[in-house]
């Protein structure tokens, strides 16, 4: 797998942002790795959905929106069996996908936190 600039890092962050504002993902989160040392990727993008059922709409809108926009697929894919944090590596940027409950027990945002952490607005 080749590495991507950081400025295809970004554009696929964009759209997978894109993706989540969809289908009314909450508390979007996008976390810059790229200055932290042996980082296991560029960027994360962090989400929540109100249900199984909202998680995996994510999810599938993640996918699709890349796919259709930047002609990509995710290399891995994790969590799709319970929704309760579904997670889409597309390897230099990995977007995290939780149930509520899920994604405050793990608390990545504070794992990261000498990362460089946006909020994006919502859209709704």
């Amino acid at each position: 797998m080749v590495k991507r600039s950081s400025s295809a890092s970004e554009k696929l962050v964009d759209k997978i942002v894109k993706g989540i504002q969809e289908v009314k993902g909450h508390e979007i989160l996008t976390v810059d790795l790229r200055n932290i040392p042996n980082s296991v990727s560029d960027f994360f993008v962090i989400c929540h959905g109100t249900s199984d059922t909202q998680v995996e709409a994510i999810a599938r809108s993640v996918v699709d929106t890349v796919e259709s926009e930047l002609n990509e697929k995710p290399v891995h894919k994790e969590g799709t069996e319970t929704a309760e944090w579904i997670l889409l590596d597309y390897f230099n940027v990995v977007a995290h996908i939780f149930q509520p409950k899920t994604r405050e027990y793990y608390d990545l945002e504070k794992l990261w936190a000498d990362a460089d952490v946006k909020q994006i607005e919502h859209q709704f």
